[in-house]
């Protein structure tokens, strides 16, 4: 059924205005933002299979403008810029966040900030996360990028970069692409390894969280830094 077609109290546009985003779904937001489907699928209709294809809104945000390219009715460019742009908005509100909040209370903030920032890398990437005396973020560099299976990590880089924003902490972050966020022998050793060298210069590793598309793990809370 096409938008115009349903009762006024019930298209999504006038049921946002009378009654407040809350009030609609997760396919209702997205199908005003979509605004139109293609011949005999409804944006309604449209919105869900994005939704179910990429598994709920936060599978949508991870994905990039090539995923959603592969979408049918969003291989012009006008829509997927639009989404694209939603991922970026998204991104600049958690930095915002992080920026105002100290980030050992919001842990969970910082796991989805890295997720929508390195998640749907198809390649392994290793950020830090450059915190001040406050551990409010300074900000997020990515530093290193390898193959999907192995990041050649420098700690003297690392280094360079934390002294370069005057930082008081590091979150170290990098994600696995082919899923899972179980941190291996290897993720523990980077994470002292580092830790060793940041201490050195006065910077304290707070967290090393690790994400995959959907998932993250922060290794403080399981102990491990």
């Amino acid at each position: 059924m096409a938008l115009k077609d349903l009762p006024p109290d019930a298209r999504p546009r006038e049921k946002l205005l009378a009654r407040g985003a809350g009030a609609l779904s997760d396919a209702e937001l997205l199908a005003l933002l979509l605004r139109t489907g293609t011949a005999g699928r409804g944006v309604l209709q449209m919105a869900q299979e994005l939704l179910a294809q990429f598994e709920g809104v936060a599978g949508l945000l991870h994905a990039s403008a090539d995923d959603l390219k592969r979408f049918k009715g969003l291989g012009g460019s006008a829509k997927r810029a639009e989404l694209v742009a939603v991922l970026e908005l998204a991104r600049r509100a958690l930095a915002e966040q992080l920026k105002e909040r100290t980030a050992l209370n919001s842990a969970q903030a910082v796991k989805h900030y890295v997720q929508l920032h390195l998640g749907a890398r198809p390649h392994e990437v290793f950020a830090a996360l450059f915190l001040d005396s406050q551990h409010r973020l300074i900000a997020l560099e990515e530093l290193f990028r390898g193959t999907l299976s192995q990041t050649s990590v420098y700690p003297r880089e690392v280094v360079m970069r934390a002294l370069h924003h005057h930082a008081s902490g590091v979150i170290l972050a990098h994600n696995h692409p082919s899923g899972g966020v179980q941190p291996s022998r290897a993720d523990e050793s980077l994470t002292q390894t580092l830790k060793a060298a940041l201490a050195l210069v006065d910077v304290r590793v707070v967290d090393h969280v690790i994400v995959a598309p959907g998932a993250a793990l922060s290794m403080a809370e399981k102990g491990l830094v």
